[in-house]
């Protein structure tokens, strides 16, 4: 088969969430076919390549304009067209797309990752007989009005609540009009079953390369010892997790652990999260490998309050035998019970009783690690994600053959 990725984003370095579900998702399919990833970068913007064992037969590239002018803010909350799909949709790109159809096709598949690039539905059909794969990191329009209960600044609790409905129906045009669309928790697709009854939707889960994780696991180091936080610091799901796990968690667990450090791991955080940085608290930024943070972790905390989706970062800490302490909201989407595979905790008393459990009662750490690993072991490699996932390609580009007579 001949498969063609197309990401809104570089393929590496792997800073990201979303781009550690595309670059692992693409080499699965990379093992079974041939692949052509096309990533959207900004204009200037020059990416390192990935490693040759991402066995991608060709990278393209393809420019987007800059997000978040005021002319597009202002069509997507005046206009038909969401913000999210405005900002990556764009005449160079989608020229530039053409031509990559034109040259390197003709495709079997082609998947197209996130609600943000259905803008370029259209000229893919007209170009192309290719089966169309939609996989959605997040259920969007959920995402966009929880964002908006949480966020206490009127003008973008309105800008999410007028987002929503069109993300939603954005969302309904792709269920429509794809030949398959993937999302990563099998709670989405109910949600999305109750909503549009009788269409068909995967579950592709977010994963995990247990081995690159457990080769360095190993005990927690007891002169730095951290409650550790991992993701994006300029995603703003995270940012409203960090402060107001600062404000609101932290002083409790810090009174009672003294020793303790709540340590930040995550790109390009914005002044308000560097802020935070001081004695109890470390902010890194990028660092080039997490694993050294997970070696020095007593936990990661997950305090996420909104959000869509599933979490990597619980996945690679369960792979590296590193307990997880979570909102459910965190650990949303993920197949784990409280006090089995993880903790959970919604307030400051629970965050505190968790973090005692875990320094107290080294039978229940024990227990918790090897719980997780089984799981993710079990349901979240990625070898067996991608072995679905090609599935996913096979079957939607012989029904789409099968259309064409």
């Amino acid at each position: 088969m001949k498969i063609l990725y197309f990401a809104p984003h570089p393929v590496w370095p792997l800073t990201t969430g979303a781009r550690l579900r595309d670059y692992h998702c693409a080499r699965q399919l990379a093992l079974r076919s041939e692949v052509t990833f096309v990533q959207m970068c900004n204009r200037g913007e020059v990416p390192p390549e990935p490693p040759a064992e991402g066995g991608f037969v060709r990278l393209c590239t393809v420019y987007k304009d800059r997000s978040y002018t005021p002319g597009k803010i202002l069509r997507g909350l005046l206009g038909p067209t969401p913000i999210p799909v405005v900002n990556y949709t764009s005449a160079g790109a989608s020229t530039e797309l053409r031509r990559i159809l034109e040259s390197q096709g003709p495709f079997d598949s082609i998947q197209v990752e996130g609600q943000g690039l259905s803008g370029y539905i259209p000229e893919i059909r007209r170009l192309s007989e290719a089966a169309i794969i939609s996989d959605w990191h997040n259920l969007d329009s959920e995402l966009m009005r929880r964002y908006a209960g949480a966020e206490a600044n009127l003008v973008r609790k309105l800008a999410a609540l007028r987002t929503a409905p069109l993300m939603q129906r954005v969302e309904e045009g792709l269920i429509r009009g794809c030949d398959a669309v993937a999302v990563v928790s099998e709670r989405e697709q109910q949600i999305l079953h109750r909503r549009y009854p009788g269409t068909r939707v995967h579950v592709i889960p977010n994963g995990v390369e247990t081995a690159y994780y457990r080769r360095d696991a190993g005990e927690v180091d007891a002169e730095r010892r951290s409650l550790l936080f991992v993701g994006s610091m300029d995603y703003h799901a995270n940012i409203d997790a960090v402060q107001w796990f600062v404000a609101e968690i932290w002083p409790g667990i810090a009174e009672q652990n003294p020793g303790l450090r709540f340590t930040v791991v995550g790109k390009d955080p914005p002044a308000s999260i560097r802020a935070l940085h001081g004695k109890s608290v470390e902010v890194t930024g990028t660092v080039p490998d997490v694993r050294p943070y997970y070696r020095q972790a007593v936990a990661l905390a997950v305090p996420l309050r909104v959000g869509s989706g599933t979490r990597l970062k619980v996945l690679e800490a369960m792979a590296a035998r590193v307990p997880v302490i979570s909102t459910r909201c965190g650990a949303e989407g993920i197949d784990a019970q409280h006090d089995r595979e993880l903790l959970y905790a919604e307030t400051r008393e629970e965050f505190c009783m968790a973090v005692a459990k875990l320094n107290t009662e080294s039978g229940s750490r024990a227990r918790l690690t090897a719980a997780a690993e089984e799981l993710v072991g079990r349901h979240y490699e990625w070898s067996a994600i991608g072995e679905k996932l090609f599935e996913v390609h096979r079957d939607a580009a012989e029904t789409a053959r099968k259309k064409r007579g």
